[in-house]
């Protein structure tokens, strides 16, 4: 899972590649952003851990793909995660836009209590 991480982060989308420019380093409210997480047997395009906000940003395929997406949500959410879902056109022509959206939803998302002792992302409290 992790090797496919890393394959995603090199093939970013063009929109991808232009969010990452403004949420990583901490430039969004001070918060930290991580990229193509894997979270249980999913892969995020990005992730705000403090807030439990997931950012996925959609090309064309996921017009086709909506019953998986849906199913991928559902999943992420009932483990505590709020999924915003943007199109990868409306990152591109609209970066402050999306920005002020992610924002908002993030200042909005109190952070959740952790899920239940084996829950949530794996192996950031597991042992080796």
């Amino acid at each position: 899972m992790i090797k496919r991480a890393i394959s995603l982060r090199k093939r970013s989308t063009e929109a991808e590649k232009l969010l990452w420019q403004h949420l990583r380093s901490r430039q969004l409210e001070g918060l930290k952003f991580r990229r193509q997480q894997p979270i249980d047997n999913y892969i995020v395009d990005f992730v705000c851990l403090e807030k439990r906000i997931i950012i996925e940003v959609d090309g064309g395929q996921h017009a086709v793909e909506k019953e998986k997406d849906i199913k991928r949500d559902d999943y992420l959410e009932k483990n505590g995660f709020r999924v915003l879902r943007f199109w990868n056109n409306d990152v591109l022509t609209n970066i402050d836009g999306t920005l002020e959206i992610i924002r908002r939803n993030c200042l909005n998302h109190p952070p959740l209590t952790p899920p239940v002792k084996g829950g949530g992302i794996k192996g950031e409290n597991s042992r080796k």
